[in-house]
């Protein structure tokens, strides 16, 4: 199973459908929206790619890129426009918005699926070399490399867990993640594995860190972030 989360976005109801099956197939977790404005309404911030469509009601497939590239918490999410619209001019637009891919149609759902892999191998090896070695916010510092965690500099011990679940909110302040995002990240091809442990291990955390605790915040019916004031 990947842990890639995917949103196609466009207004034929069946292709969002048979894409959502073909990827879901190749191990992706898949979510659809039937149009910008239903995709706009839900948790942007925890997809790895956006499939979407360009010719869509009011708001576009262009205009809704570009009013995620201009949100800070949305830029770097990678989008592959899917359109009928397949002159040049709309290749260039679509490439100067952002676009880490263009795929017209008719296309094949082959094609589709190498360039959903490539796309997400190409940045996933991009945020691979950004990572940081220290993550701090405050006096709470993550020492990535050292695999240690300090407080106003003093050493405080978390199990393997813990560590990662806060590095992982701890890289992506504002970014609310899911219970299956954090289990797909943190336990990966671990099975058996319940949402209870989620909470538990983050009920632990929120202690260990003390003073820090209250920004891993939990946003009911979505999922655990670490807000910053």
């Amino acid at each position: 199973m990947n842990d890639y989360h995917i949103l196609v976005v466009d207004d034929e109801e069946d292709l969002c459908e048979i894409l959502k099956f073909n990827l879901e197939n190749e191990g992706y977790l898949v979510d659809t929206a039937c149009s910008a404005e239903e995709a706009l309404k839900m948790e942007l911030t925890r997809y790895d790619l956006l499939l979407l469509d360009v010719m869509m009601g009011e708001i576009s497939g262009f205009k809704m890129a570009y009013m995620l590239k201009k949100n800070k918490a949305t830029a770097s999410i990678p989008i592959i426009f899917i359109t009928a619209k397949d002159t040049e001019n709309d290749m260039v637009t679509g490439f100067n918005l952002g676009a880490d891919d263009y795929i017209s149609k008719p296309f094949s759902l082959r094609e589709v699926m190498a360039r959903v892999k490539a796309v997400l191998r190409r940045t996933a090896s991009i945020q691979d070399k950004e990572t940081p070695e220290q993550l701090q916010y405050k006096g709470l510092l993550v020492d990535i490399t050292k695999k240690k965690t300090c407080i106003n500099g003093v050493e405080t011990p978390l199990t393997k867990k813990e560590f990662e679940i806060l590095s992982l909110l701890l890289q992506n302040k504002g970014r609310v993640f899911s219970r299956e995002d954090i289990l797909a990240k943190v336990w990966q091809e671990e099975v058996y594995v319940l949402d209870r442990t989620i909470d538990v291990n983050i009920t632990r955390l929120r202690k260990k860190i003390g003073e820090y605790g209250k920004y891993i915040v939990t946003r009911l019916g979505y999922g655990y972030c670490f807000e910053c004031e």
